[in-house]
């Protein structure tokens, strides 16, 4: 998810930069006979671009904080474990690296030109909102929770998988596979899951399905 979402933003990031490129060297536009720095409704393509990040980057901010609150409630979950302590320092650089580079992107709209104002702040705003999700939830809130009908694990990423429709659970090559019907297939790394932790996560889901229609290739 956390992929395609920044996939969306490079996408639409780099329109952005093109267009700021095309105005601030008042490029020409052969097809609209004129050249970018005489096109008019620049703020309106200006405002189109920012609304586009901006509703990109709010999906995602609402999916981690709704996410981390679920996950961190942790009495409906038959079982709850933190992340490792690995998975949480790539967390850590990932999502700072994340953080400045959108921040980079904002300030090179805004250098470019001072039309680009509102995509530049759109971007800044989350790269600043992106830190302080990390430091106000790296320290004990990624969690991985189990309930009765799904699994929900939250970094920066949110990863959630229905236990309805399950056939097969197996362990590869660090991460957990989570076969359904209809061919559909999901995962997540194992190191979501703190080492000690792993057999009991593992009980509780077998646990939590019929182990007659769910086959399970694990290293118990």
């Amino acid at each position: 998810m956390n992929s395609f979402i920044n996939i969306l933003l490079l996408i639409v990031s780099i329109l952005t930069l093109f267009f700021c490129v095309f105005v601030r060297f008042d490029l020409p536009l052969e097809m609209f006979k004129t050249t970018a720095g005489q096109l008019p409704y620049r703020f309106e393509i200006f405002l189109g671009f920012g609304l586009m990040l901006l509703l990109i980057s709010v999906r995602r901010t609402i999916r981690r904080w709704v996410g981390i609150r679920m996950v961190n409630q942790t009495a409906k979950f038959k079982w709850s474990g933190k992340i490792s302590s690995s998975r949480r320092q790539r967390v850590i650089v990932y999502t700072i690296i994340e953080s400045v580079i959108i921040s980079i992107i904002g300030a090179a709209f805004i250098i470019l030109t001072k039309e680009a104002w509102i995509p530049a702040a759109v971007m800044i705003f989350f790269g600043v909102e992106g830190v302080f999700y990390i430091l106000v939830n790296v320290k004990n809130k990624f969690r991985v929770g189990l309930s009765s009908k799904a699994i929900l694990a939250v970094d920066r990423e949110v990863i959630l998988l229905y236990v309805e429709g399950l056939r097969q659970v197996s362990v590869s090559q660090q991460t957990i596979y989570f076969d359904y019907i209809q061919d559909l297939q999901l995962s997540f790394p194992t190191d979501c899951i703190e080492e000690s932790s792993r057999a009991e996560f593992f009980e509780n889901l077998k646990q939590s399905v019929n182990r007659e229609k769910v086959l399970f290739r694990i290293n118990d």
